[in-house]
């Protein structure tokens, strides 16, 4: 009884950790678009700080699939392939190998 609780705790929390970077991930996307718009927020140290957070924490990941797709021209893909992988992760590892 105390297993099945603790990999339902670990099934939820890993599903809860991969909604949140895929928000992340979102987020940065908004970001960079509204960044290449020519719509930049007046520099403060908190929208620096917020920025360069979901740099550090998006862009290893992104960079991962970069690789792997050509360059389309201006159109960065490797976000949409990073959100599907993430989603695949979810549904098979945390769906079924941990829920069961």
């Amino acid at each position: 009884m105390i297993l099945a609780t603790a990999r339902t705790d670990v099934a939820d929390f890993l599903s809860t950790l991969i909604y949140v970077y895929t928000l992340l991930i979102i987020l940065h996307i908004v970001i960079q678009l509204l960044f290449s718009a020519g719509l930049r927020p007046p520099y403060t140290r908190a929208t620096s700080s917020v920025i360069g957070f979901l740099r550090d924490v998006c862009e290893p990941f992104l960079r991962l699939f970069r690789r792997v797709l050509p360059s389309f021209g201006g159109l960065d893909l490797s976000p949409i392939l990073a959100i599907i992988t993430l989603e695949i992760i979810n549904s098979v590892v945390v769906g079924r190998l941990i829920h069961g």
